[in-house]
């Protein structure tokens, strides 16, 4: 292995260790020589990596955004009869991992732990949060317009706004998840999902998801 893959691989090993103790006490509550000590690396190492731990959140949440919407693309690559199905496919991912159905896509969701926070703490880490879910709802809305083509959902709402609507709904049923460790309100989000996907009716009596007044 040469210096800089060396270099790299000890990047991503302070990258995987400090994501682990993100998602166990959040950002502010993780120390610098916490995750270095995780993650085997030497003390006053960490600035060799990178120049901050603003520079670190930002890298672990980029890296997080690309490998959710991999995960997304390879969940979404099975040859699935329509686009309804396909879609309920990734809200179900949500509630229980293909690789692990005990434990969803909620439970490890950066976005669910720290949306409040970086909000707050770094514009630059609120920046990378906040695009990553803007590419996440744009593929949403493409899954909602592919399904409506091949006819397996109805016409309705714009699809951009519907999946606008249904990640903020998905969001707080996980936030409601976590605070009371309960898994109810994903159960009631999942129903909820199937209900308006497949309620019918004209453009002009659909709810206005659009943040305006109707």
């Amino acid at each position: 292995m040469s210096r800089s893959e060396k270099a790299e691989a000890t990047r991503q090993s302070i990258l995987d260790r400090g994501q682990m103790l993100v998602l166990q006490k959040g950002f502010v509550g993780v120390g610098l020589q916490e995750i270095l000590k995780a993650s085997g690396v030497p003390k006053g190492s960490f600035y060799y990596y990178f120049p901050s731990k603003e520079a670190f959140g930002c890298a672990l949440l980029q890296r997080y955004v690309e490998g959710y919407l991999a995960q997304m693309d390879q969940l979404l690559a099975a040859d699935l009869p329509d686009g309804r199905i396909r879609l309920m496919r990734y809200w179900s991912a949500w509630l229980a991992g293909p690789e692990d159905p005990a434990r969803g896509w909620a439970e490890d969701c950066l976005v669910v732990k720290l949306a409040a926070e970086v909000a707050d703490l770094s514009e630059d880490m609120r920046r990378v949060l906040n695009d990553g879910v803007a590419a996440l709802v744009a593929r949403i809305a493409g899954m909602i317009a592919e399904a409506r083509a091949d006819g397996s959902l109805p016409a309705g709402a714009p699809p951009q706004a519907l999946a606008q609507m249904l990640y903020q709904m998905w969001l707080g049923a996980a936030l409601l998840t976590k605070l009371s460790r309960d898994r109810t309100a994903m159960q009631q989000a999942f129903t909820a999902t199937e209900a308006l996907l497949v309620c019918p009716g004209p453009q002009a009596a659909t709810p206005n998801f659009s943040g305006g007044r109707s």
